[in-house]
């Protein structure tokens, strides 16, 4: 295995548990599958800086995201522990997208800011 990111694709497989308990919640996980995708990316110093920047991008998003969500919900007055549950799902989703689009642009643009 070149690339330890690849690994990732793995979360993928989660996606089958949408299938068998009915909760189309699950099948959001087979988006991991495009981590594959990197297997045969050789894992250079290049390729490592873009994903700390990207990794960066993801985290920052997160801390701001989480907070805003949560007070938005709780405003909205959805019931207290599906605010919590709402927020943590939104935040989530949105790192990996943040996470993805960011190392894919960084990749394709090839700078070294």
């Amino acid at each position: 295995m070149k690339n330890k990111i690849s690994l990732m694709g793995l979360l993928g497989l989660l996606g089958l548990l949408g299938l068998f308990t009915d909760n189309p919640g699950f099948f959001g996980f087979f988006g991991f599958f495009g981590f594959f995708g990197f297997a045969k990316v050789l894992p250079d110093e290049m390729f490592k800086q873009n994903v700390n920047k990207a990794s960066r991008n993801a985290f920052f998003t997160g801390l701001v995201l989480y907070p805003a969500v949560v007070v938005i919900s709780t405003l909205s007055l959805f019931p207290f522990a599906l605010v919590f549950a709402f927020g943590f799902a939104v935040n989530f989703a949105v790192q990996i997208l943040v996470f993805s689009f960011s190392l894919s642009k960084y990749e394709k643009s090839g700078d070294v800011r």
